[in-house]
């Protein structure tokens, strides 16, 4: 394992980290977590991260003690001990913290706080020049009146099971429909179908989770030319597809060009689709410069 790991106020090696087994985040999932990743050092849309972070906490009546720039210190602290690496992954968790083993959240006053940062890894080149291959699969999205997708769950079932299940089709995501019938996201991205020129993504009445790169793509839309919108899609809208992608923070926007056996386009990355990614990059950059200069 590499990089490095803080757990309440305490950094180590990835290796040596630990949570207690009566931690409420192990024993029942309860918690909520954020991923991001830098460029030029300097996390990505920190503030909207923390933002929905502190949202996600809310909908759990889950305490989050301590204020936006003092989490960015223990962030840097930690980042400092993982060593030298080109670009940074970080992965926020909050849990309900340890106590005993009850649902009552009055036996776990204090939360715990979960930093991890490693190596940021680039995604491969093959998939900007040739994309990637998803399955839309059986599982549903969680119904939001179970489990909302809203809240970012270290819970992650729902998620780990329509993956699986694009892994043994030869899938590298997994595309999801909600218990009406609509698309709603995939198991760790939010997916864009482009039609005539315009960059199309499901509702957040989906019941999808509100990525942050999926806000930030209307944007980046916006500078580069390209309409981008919400829209209420089916499966039936995949064979009227011009281009497709995804998109995450860890990924960035990775272009598909296969549906299961549903060639998409041409069968490569296109125009709407090349022209948002460099639109995103470039952006990305000058944001992160941006801040970066005034640190």
């Amino acid at each position: 394992m590499r990089g490095a790991v803080y757990v309440n106020g305490t950094i180590a090696p990835a290796d040596r980290a630990v949570v207690p087994v009566y931690d409420h985040g192990f024993v029942y999932g309860e918690g909520v977590y954020e991923t991001l990743r830098t460029y030029n050092k300097v996390p990505f849309l920190y503030d909207r991260h923390i933002r929905r972070l502190r949202q996600s906490a809310q909908h759990l009546d889950l305490a989050v003690p301590f204020d936006d720039r003092t989490l960015l210190e223990w962030i840097r602290e930690t980042m400092n001990a993982a060593g030298e690496m080109r670009e940074a992954y970080i992965r926020i968790l909050l849990t309900r913290g340890v106590g005993e083993l009850t649902y009552d959240i009055k036996a776990t006053p204090t939360s715990s706080l979960v930093i991890i940062v490693k190596p940021n890894e680039e995604p491969a080149a093959r998939i900007f020049t040739d994309g990637i291959k998803i399955c839309l699969v059986d599982i549903l999205r969680n119904h939001p009146g179970s489990v909302n997708p809203i809240i970012k769950s270290n819970n992650l079932l729902n998620n780990a099971l329509a993956m699986q299940a694009a892994y043994r089709r030869g899938g590298e995501e997994a595309l999801m429909c909600n218990y009406r019938g609509e698309l709603s996201e995939c198991s760790q991205s939010n997916f864009f179908l482009v039609r005539g020129g315009v960059a199309l993504t499901p509702k957040s009445e989906a019941g999808l989770l509100e990525g942050i790169t999926r806000a930030f793509m209307f944007e980046v839309g916006r500078e580069v030319g390209v309409e981008v919108r919400d829209e209420t899609l089916f499966p039936k809208d995949l064979d009227s597809a011009d281009e497709a992608f995804i998109t995450s923070t860890t990924r960035e926007m990775s272009p598909v060009t296969r549906i299961d056996d549903r060639v998409i386009g041409t069968g490569k990355p296109a125009a709407i689709t090349k022209r948002l990614l460099d639109g995103y990059q470039r952006k990305a950059q000058e944001l992160t410069r941006a801040v970066g200069s005034r640190v």
